[in-house]
């Protein structure tokens, strides 16, 4: 019978032997079969085959395997996975045999000796760079059928891929407190990027609430029972070797607010209304404060009455109140996702508190002068009301009565200048605050002070030195005090002492004794050292000493060299080029000193002329070229000392040539021209260069610029194909300097150029590890089109720059830093 049929069907009843064909079968069908055994007492019971039979022909070798595939390609191993042969040849398959060529060779070689039965394999221990291809036969029973298909040919190297990512949420995410939440996506990339989830900057970190669960293609951050606390931005990195990809998203996790903070402060009290005000909650629950909601009620009653419930300001006025009553008020904040608790205030008797204001604290007066004082005061109590003005009142100590200063409002200042004071008479003052109430009590009376100018103590005399001196005596003098401190300067006071000793002595006992800027010390001890100062007096007391700068020997006079500068040795001198120079000094000194120049350290040029008289020195140099700038020095010296002075000598000329003049980016009408400033600027700064071109065959030079600040110029409106030189002059104030020449001419004809740089670089983004980089274009593409960008990274410090990648365009995320 076929074996989807019931019904048995006889083959034959006649045979005698134990085997028998059956015939007319269909090929592919499945059957079973039965046998009897007979003879003249009857038929036995049927014996039936224990399985169906298919009807096909004899077994033979496998088909050939099919859908040989490479999965995973390494430098040095391929993965290859198949699908069994659809016909096994009528047996089982009892292996597989993998071969592969090495591309360039003839032959197939065996992987592997080992009996293999899975449908994948790892070749290994490949040589990175080969390219091989491979094929697969199965056997049987018979023996080893046809072979695959080869694979295509496939070269050893490490498979790469950039990150991606394809995320399931938006950039931003409200999720109500209490509710979980997840972020979701797909991800891919060779070699298996890393995943990393951060919030607001810090890595998150799984918890009871926070799960985290990452597959080879999906990640997922997901968080239950959402706090508050969870709001932030979330951050999902996917990195490997070959760069990263972000995903961002700002979680808003939002709650009804807090309570409004306290305390309730009553701005005004009347006897029918109150203003009062609050602050804002300090968490607005993730959401704007849409209204704040205002009760009052009686503190002796249990109800409250609504006031408002549709302000966004944090003052309200409570109205409708009965005067003597006492009143609480409660507020409530509210947002779109629900009302706070409430903030109640402290009980508030509803009646007038408003008074005039009270009396100031007694003034203080500063700054007086014989005709003005500074009246000072703190601001008092204002009653309730604003303070609009301060009333101030004057009087002489001596007499009843209180004089009003001024008619005009004084306000909000504290303090005010009297003026119209008489010298010498005493006065008191005093001040009253008013508002809208009326005027307050005065303050208390200042203390009296005089209309006169202040004294003060002077300041030091200045320039204290020692003039003259003998074997017992030191000669000094001095200049006034630059302040008398508004009082005649009664005298001096001098003082000495000797090197070594801690005591000063007197040299006058009274300033008066010595009412001059000079003073002789004498009874002094011959070959001892002594220091002095003076001090100024006026009837405030003395002033700081001023000290003679040197101690001084007590010798007879030996005069050290001095100095008195002309104008002309100022710290600069700047002169003309071909005008005259003159440098000059008056010289004092006992003995005469010996003069001598120099310049730069050195003997001055012979062209100068030195003159040395018995009072002074000068030093002149006609027709001055720039090379005649520098520093000279005068040198005076005696036995006594030496002494020198500088100065800096500045020949203004016209400029030199600019330097290293280079020509670029040539093309069929224009080349670019780039040069540096001249080594010598002429001691005048450049104000402008002046560009030059000309045609080879022609002996006429063309300005193509002659104002322009750069160093640079771009030649335009060059003919193809003709030759030109190029020459560039500065200019300053005192003239054009000479012109540098280009050294052989430049054909105009279109070359190509590496581009010029990338302008702008700037990062956009830092992270800890990796940096967000932009630039714009470069104002120069060389002549050709631009290809990529190369971007490269130093750490602070280091010398060499390191390679990262090559990018086709603007931007670039720098990794692994």
């Amino acid at each position: 019978r076929e074996s989807d049929h019931r019904a048995w069907t006889p083959v034959s009843c006649t045979v005698t032997r134990q085997n028998a064909t059956v015939q007319g079968l269909t090929e592919g069908k499945a059957y079973f079969f039965r046998i009897a055994a007979e003879n003249i007492i009857g038929m036995g019971p049927f014996t039936e085959t224990t399985k169906e039979i298919v009807i096909r022909d004899p077994i033979t070798v496998p088909d050939r395997p099919e859908d040989l595939e490479v999965k995973a390609v390494t430098k040095n191993s391929v993965t290859l996975t198949w699908n069994p042969p659809k016909y096994n040849g009528g047996s089982d398959i009892t292996m597989y045999v993998l071969e592969s060529r090495l591309i360039g060779k003839e032959k197939f070689h065996r992987v592997t000796k080992e009996k293999m039965l899975d449908r994948k394999y790892t070749v290994e221990g490949l040589k990175e760079g080969d390219t091989y291809e491979y094929r697969v036969s199965a056997c049987n029973i018979v023996g080893q059928g046809k072979p695959s298909f080869c694979t295509k040919p496939i070269t050893c190297k490490d498979e790469i891929a950039p990150p991606s990512l394809d995320l399931d949420f938006r950039d931003k995410l409200t999720v109500r407190v209490g509710e979980a939440f997840s972020l979701t996506g797909r991800y891919s990339g060779k070699p298996a990027p890393k995943v990393t989830w951060l919030k607001d900057n810090i890595v998150v970190k799984e918890d009871d609430r926070t799960k985290i669960k990452t597959t080879p293609t999906t990640l997922c951050l997901g968080i239950l029972k959402s706090v508050r606390e969870d709001s932030g931005k979330y951050c999902v990195t996917v990195e490997n070797s070959t760069g990263s990809r972000k995903g961002f998203c700002q979680v808003n996790v939002v709650d009804r607010p807090s309570p409004p903070v306290g305390p309730v402060i009553f701005d005004e009290v009347h006897k029918d209304h109150m203003v009062v005000s609050w602050k804002p909650p300090l968490d607005d629950g993730g959401s704007e404060i849409t209204n704040y909601i205002i009760e009052k009620k009686d503190a002796h009653r249990d109800v409250w009455m609504p006031v408002t419930s549709a302000t966004v300001k944090t003052t309200c006025k409570i109205p409708k109140l009965l005067e003597g009553r006492e009143y609480q008020v409660r507020i409530y904040a509210e947002n779109l996702y629900g009302i706070s608790d409430p903030l109640i205030s402290d009980e508030m008797k509803a009646k007038d508190r408003f008074r005039v204001p009270d009396a100031p604290e007694q003034p203080i007066i500063k700054d007086v002068t014989k005709d003005s004082a500074v009246v000072v005061w703190n601001k008092p109590y204002d009653g309730g009301k604003p303070i609009t003005n301060y009333i101030i009142e004057k009087k002489e100590t001596m007499a009843t009565r209180w004089v009003r200063v001024t008619k005009d409002p004084i306000f909000p200042s504290t303090q005010f200048k009297v003026p119209d004071l008489l010298e010498g008479c005493q006065y008191e003052f005093r001040v009253s605050a008013e508002n809208e109430i009326g005027v307050g009590d005065p303050s208390p009376p200042s203390k009296p002070i005089f209309a006169r100018d202040p004294i003060a103590k002077p300041s030091p005399p200045v320039n204290p030195e020692a003039v003259d001196k003998t074997k017992n005596s030191v000669d000094l003098s001095w200049q006034p005090p630059r302040h008398d401190g508004n009082g005649k300067i009664i005298g001096y006071l001098v003082e000495y002492q000797k090197v070594g000793d801690e005591e000063w002595k007197k040299a006058n006992l009274t300033a008066d004794s010595c009412p001059e800027t000079k003073y002789k010390v004498t009874g002094l001890t011959e070959g001892l050292t002594y220091k002095f100062r003076v001090k100024a007096v006026n009837a405030a007391g003395e002033s700081e000493p001023a000290y003679v700068p040197d101690p001084v020997e007590v010798k007879d006079r030996l005069e050290p060299p001095e100095l008195i500068l002309d104008a002309n040795m100022a710290r600069e001198q700047h002169v003309k080029a071909g005008d005259t120079l003159r440098l000059s000094a008056v010289i004092k000194g006992v003995p005469f000193p010996k003069v001598s120049w120099k310049k730069e350290g050195h003997e001055v040029s012979p062209k100068a002329d030195i003159e040395v008289t018995g009072v002074g020195s000068k030093l002149e140099i006609r027709n001055t070229v720039h090379e005649d700038g520098g520093i000279y020095s005068l040198t005076v010296e005696n036995p006594a000392g030496s002494k020198t002075v500088s100065v800096k000598v500045v020949v203004l000329d016209k400029p030199g040539p600019p330097r290293n003049l280079q020509i670029s980016e040539v093309r069929s009408d224009s080349c670019y021209l780039t040069w540096m400033e001249p080594e010598d600027d002429g001691g005048s700064v450049i104000t402008n260069y002046v560009v030059e071109r000309k045609d080879v065959a022609s002996a006429q030079w063309v300005t193509m610029s002659s104002s322009s600040k750069k160093r640079s110029h771009m030649a335009k409106y060059l003919m193809e194909g003709i030759q030109y030189l190029f020459r560039v002059a500065a200019e300053n104030q005192f003239g054009r300097g000479p012109y540098v020449e280009t050294l052989k001419p430049i054909k105009a004809i279109d070359p190509l150029h590496p581009p010029g740089p990338p302008k702008n670089l700037h990062h956009v983004d830092v992270d800890k590890t990796e940096v967000s980089l932009v630039w714009n274009r470069p104002d120069r593409d060389g002549g050709a089109e631009i290809t990529g960008y190369l971007v490269e990274y130093q750490e602070d410090g280091a010398d060499e720059w390191t390679k990262f990648q090559t990018v086709p365009m603007l931007d670039c995320v720098v990794t692994g830093l």
